[in-house]
């Protein structure tokens, strides 16, 4: 019989996706008030691998993220996922001159050997959580990188994102004094 264990603390990432660097920032700026400090950012990448956002966000995306400086337990991530939601409804109304949705928030958690990501759609690959929330593996850590599965999303497939989520990753090592 297997032994129940409390799991590690994981540590906090998100993804935002905006027109502006400036809602960027400002959604970074939400985002410590409401999860606390971020120790770690990313460069603003243009985000050009899909459409999908173009409706509801416009056209000329950039990409960006953070991670957070306190470690979070990993079944708290169904309550950042509303936060998150809030935060961009929040952001949508008080953004002016701003699309139907300025800013995209993606919570996720990075440890040892993966990056997970909440999300709101199931699909094969994706575990139900719990309060219409989703889990998805997006990236696993294998022989010192972060490797896509065949369901990866491209984006983070490219070498910069992985580049800074290994940063992330060694980062949360020394925190836990590992390796």
């Amino acid at each position: 019989m297997g032994i129940v264990n409390k799991p590690r603390p994981v540590k906090l990432i998100c993804g935002l996706l905006s027109q502006k660097g400036e809602w960027l920032d400002e959604a970074v700026h939400r985002l410590e008030k409401s999860l606390g400090p971020v120790d770690l950012e990313s460069d603003t990448w243009p985000f050009d691998f899909t459409d999908y956002y173009e409706e509801e966000m416009g056209g000329d995306l950039l990409r960006r993220f953070c991670s957070f400086k306190e470690l979070i337990d990993p079944a708290n991530l169904v309550i950042i996922k509303h936060t998150t939601n809030r935060m961009e409804q929040a952001l949508s109304r008080d953004l002016k001159k701003s699309p139907e949705r300025p800013v995209n928030l993606d919570p996720g958690y990075i440890n040892t050997c993966k990056l997970v990501l909440a999300t709101t759609k199931d699909y094969a690959h994706r575990i139900y959580l719990r309060g219409g929330m989703y889990a998805e593996v997006t990236l696993h850590w294998k022989d010192g990188d972060f490797r896509p599965w065949e369901w990866t999303y491209p984006d983070y497939r490219t070498e910069e994102y992985r580049e800074f989520f290994a940063k992330v990753r060694s980062a949360y090592m020394d925190e836990l004094g590992l390796e």
